[in-house]
């Protein structure tokens, strides 16, 4: 088996073999992948961490050992910054919200024989003790990023992009696509009885799941829906106060975070990420 990472800080998966085709998700720096088939330069590839399989231009990836790959599955921080440069040799590689930094140190990563310092905040997500607080807060740092169909990073995502990165920072592996991430978790029969941290799906009007969203307190849904924002949830489902209408109809409500993990009485809004424990996050 043959196996890659994203040395570049956003690099697009397509449907097909050709810069023309869908873009249908992203890798995000540090992430790794395998390599399924190649097709002249480009590589049929399937995402280690959710097994997504399409297609990148090879050019966009750098080869690793299969030690190597093993290795980095488990021994990388995220970055929590919404954009901060990796300081390597005479250069800057911007690495956004939620990307992979191989082997991290606190300070130092290398990636394929190249030294890179990082000083922006990070999380390891297999150290992390899974929390509503810390989930709803990295969420919200996601607020205004554009829609982008296929994204992942806060330049541009979707909203099954939006729920799986966020979830990702906690170490928690959700499938790529809405249709996929309604599979997962415990069901919850009445919005009465949701809580923070639950996902929403709803359908279109053949029935589909075609989206999802974060439940958030006070009976709101972060989700990404032309831009990541914050609307109104009821039992029909998303009602945006800046159009005065129902956008998306409710489907199901899905608990991914076990029952143990309940919110607290803390203010929320009062929460920083750097009130974590420091072996959570890492702040420079």
């Amino acid at each position: 088996m043959n196996f890659s990472i994203c040395p570049l800080s956003i690099v697009p998966i397509r449907s097909s073999a050709s810069d023309k085709s869908e873009m249908v998700s992203q890798l995000l720096f540090g992430e790794t992948v395998e390599i399924l088939e190649k097709k002249g330069s480009w590589s049929k590839i399937r995402c280690a961490w959710d097994n997504y399989i399409g297609w990148v231009d090879g050019k966009q990836l750098k080869p690793i050992t299969p030690s190597e790959f093993k290795l980095y599955q488990h021994e990388h921080a995220c970055s929590l910054e919404l954009i901060q440069p990796a300081v390597g040799d005479g250069y800057y590689l911007p690495i956004t919200l939620g990307a992979n930094l191989p082997n991290f140190d606190g300070l130092n990563f290398s990636l394929n024989g190249s030294n890179f310092t990082f000083s922006g905040q990070a999380i390891h997500p297999a150290k992390v003790t899974p929390s509503v607080e810390l989930l709803l807060k990295i969420a919200r740092r996601y607020l205004y990023a554009p829609y982008l169909w296929g994204g992942r990073s806060p330049l541009g995502i979707d909203c099954s992009g939006f729920t799986q990165v966020v979830f990702k920072l906690l170490n928690v592996a959700l499938p790529r696509d809405a249709s996929q991430q309604v599979e997962e978790g415990e069901l919850i029969d009445f919005v009465e009885q949701a809580r923070p941290g639950d996902l929403a799906f709803f359908e279109n009007r053949k029935g589909k799941i075609t989206h999802v969203g974060l439940l958030i307190p006070d009976g709101q849904i972060i989700h990404a829906s032309g831009q990541v924002r914050i609307d109104k949830l009821d039992h029909y489902g998303i009602f945006n106060r800046d159009t005065n209408r129902y956008t998306h109809k409710l489907r199901v409500i899905k608990r991914v975070l076990p029952d143990s993990i309940q919110m607290d009485t803390t203010d929320f809004n009062a929460l920083e990420v750097k009130d974590y424990d420091e072996n959570q996050v890492k702040m420079f």
